[in-house]
């Protein structure tokens, strides 16, 4: 396997996807591929219930939202973090979530904002939402519980 892994990836490059860093740049880079895999989660939900199972928008925006959540919670946490300043598992969940209601109550302020008041498309919105939730979530998360 390890022979498989140096080819796929150089050495120069290697250090961006294994091994547990605190480098705050590194930190970035990771919490960026696993925004952008929690994206393809919520994006993707929000699509399939608003066509296709007919739900409104905001209701779709909040459970896709927290299916996003959970992939970023999992993958954050076996992946792009060193650390934890928080011992109990439970309680570093529910201060991660916390965050996450923080960064949903943004989202739906900003969806509706962009949709009913700006008149874009709801997917459009949802981009330009992301974008703007994804800097309060990385860095709420960054130096809230992961220090």
């Amino acid at each position: 396997m390890h022979v498989f892994q140096s080819m796929l990836i150089p050495n120069k490059l290697r250090h961006l996807v294994y091994g547990k860093t605190n480098n705050l740049f590194l930190q970035l880079f990771r919490y960026t591929f696993v925004g952008c895999l929690a994206f393809i989660v919520d994006f993707g939900l929000l699509f399939l219930f608003t066509d296709f199972v007919g739900m409104h928008y905001l209701l779709s925006a909040s459970l896709s939202f927290v299916a996003g959540l959970l992939v970023n919670y999992i993958i954050s946490k076996l992946w792009v973090f060193d650390k934890t300043s928080i011992k109990n598992g439970k309680l570093e969940f529910l201060v991660f979530a916390l965050i996450g209601v923080i960064g949903l109550g943004l989202t739906e302020l900003l969806m509706w904002f962009f949709t009913d008041v700006l008149g874009f498309f709801y997917m459009l919105s949802k981009i330009l939402t992301t974008a703007i939730v994804y800097f309060w979530n990385f860095f709420a998360r960054k130096y809230m519980i992961f220090k």
